[in-house]
């Protein structure tokens, strides 16, 4: 008996829309990484791209526990010798939502050109518009990303 692995032509894409209002960042992004490379599918192959499209809407309600969004900082480097630049993480949600939920789910695909064609598929934004409705995009419910009750 043969392993099936499907061909290029055989995988159906489909488009999920996220609200991320009040959910948790890490829970979010694991759930969108496993979307995005196609885990969620039977006939998942690792190197294979097998993912769906995820838009974000809302990414600047995200939530982070137990004030890690004044204690993590984020680092980026410019090349140059003394080139670190830090900064926390509310901070980076304060002047780019978008970008700090993409970098957050980008660290969780493989640094590979499969990788970079599953982060293709992300879409991010920071309010609760966005411009795919012609995809007709389904939402997509995460059963352990759940919100964060509110206090």
């Amino acid at each position: 008996m043969t392993t099936y692995t499907p061909k290029a032509s055989e995988i159906q894409r489909s488009w999920h829309v996220v609200d991320a209002e009040g959910m948790v960042l890490g829970r979010l992004a694991t759930e969108v990484a496993n979307v995005l490379r196609g885990k969620h599918k039977a006939t998942y192959t690792p190197n294979i791209d097998m993912g769906d499209h995820v838009i974000i809407v809302n990414a600047d309600k995200v939530v982070l526990t137990s004030g890690k969004a004044e204690r993590k900082l984020v680092h980026r480097h410019s090349g140059y010798p003394g080139g670190l630049k830090s900064e926390t993480y509310a901070e980076k949600m304060a002047r780019k939502p978008a970008q700090a939920v993409m970098d957050t789910i980008r660290g969780m695909i493989p640094k590979t050109r499969l990788g970079r064609a599953q982060i293709s598929k992300l879409k991010v934004y920071a309010g609760p518009t966005h411009p795919h409705a012609a995809q007709n995009p389904q939402p997509l419910e995460f059963a352990h990303a759940a919100h964060r009750p509110r206090a």
